[in-house]
């Protein structure tokens, strides 16, 4: 072999210069397998960044505002307005006018009831039943309401009031059905949070929003009304509304009042203004309260 070397002039090749070729495969091939992964884990990275980046997003994003709802203020007092329940509770009200029409009497009625459901996902159901003579314990009569929020700041109610009523008793001009429209302006909020100050309603009905009673026609007025009755609602000050309303067959203007932190609520007003009906105005109050059984 020596003089192989010597022969041609070649120098044997030293154990250091062929132990590095024999480490060369094992390097090439490592740098290959580095080269071939390193760019799953860039997109393993790239993937990670894009969920923080996602997940940073979805925190900073500013959330969707909600829908102003009517303030907590009593906003009608001889409409019904297209606002339900919301939920369950038990509610109780009183209400009376004086004088009451074509006499110099008071006139008062009690109502309570309970209503169940969500209306924003399917529908709140009312029912309620009415003493319509206090002083003599008698003529009573039963509500029945269903009402669903339509979209932003709007709400349907439609129902039959003053239902099962004695036609001996009552002087109310038979059962009423009704369906009411109702509206807070998104562009007015109110004091209270999530309120707006300015709502009205729109309905149709037949009953009391069209006939008139006994006593106006034989007064020579006319037997029927509009049908179609509606009404305004404006928050002069914090938890207090100024209201206008027709309900069909004469004009009425209300205070509505929330004096305390609770659901307590107040209106008191004038019906009656005009000469479409009634001998002359009457005023009217009313008084409610809901006591709610959800815990």
């Amino acid at each position: 072999m020596d003089k192989y070397y010597a022969d041609h002039h070649i120098k044997p090749v030293s154990k250091f210069v062929m132990h590095r070729l024999s480490v060369a495969p094992v390097i090439i091939s490592l740098l290959i397998v580095f080269v071939l992964l390193f760019p799953k884990s860039t997109v393993g990275q790239n993937k990670l960044e894009k969920l923080l980046a996602k997940k940073m997003d979805s925190l900073l994003m500013p959330v969707k505002p909600q829908p102003l709802l009517p303030d907590d203020a009593m906003q009608t007092i001889t409409i019904p307005p297209g606002w339900g329940g919301y939920g369950s509770y038990l509610f109780g009200s009183i209400g009376g006018v004086y004088p009451q029409a074509y006499t110099n009497k008071a006139d008062m009625a009690v109502s309570g009831g309970v209503c169940v459901g969500n209306p924003e996902k399917f529908l709140n159901f009312a029912a309620s039943v009415n003493l319509n003579d206090v002083h003599k314990f008698q003529d009573f009569s039963a509500n029945f309401i269903i009402s669903r929020m339509l979209f932003a700041g709007t709400s349907v109610s439609a129902g039959v009031l003053q239902v099962f009523a004695n036609k001996i008793q009552t002087d109310v001009p038979g059962e009423t059905w009704y369906i009411a429209f109702s509206h807070a302006v998104q562009t007015l909020p109110s004091q209270t949070e999530g309120s707006s100050k300015l709502t009205y309603t729109i309905g149709i009905g037949n009953g009391r929003f069209y006939l008139r009673s006994p006593d106006d026609i034989a007064a020579g007025r006319n037997k029927k009304g509009t049908m179609v009755f509606g009404g305004v609602s404006y928050e002069v000050i914090h938890h207090v509304n100024l209201n206008a309303e027709w309900s069909g067959t004469n004009l009425a203007a209300s205070l509505g009042l929330r004096p305390f932190p609770n659901a307590f609520s107040i209106g008191i007003g004038v019906m009656n203004i005009t000469r479409n009906s009634a001998d002359r105005p009457a005023g009217i109050f009313s008084i409610g309260y809901p006591l709610s059984l959800s815990r």
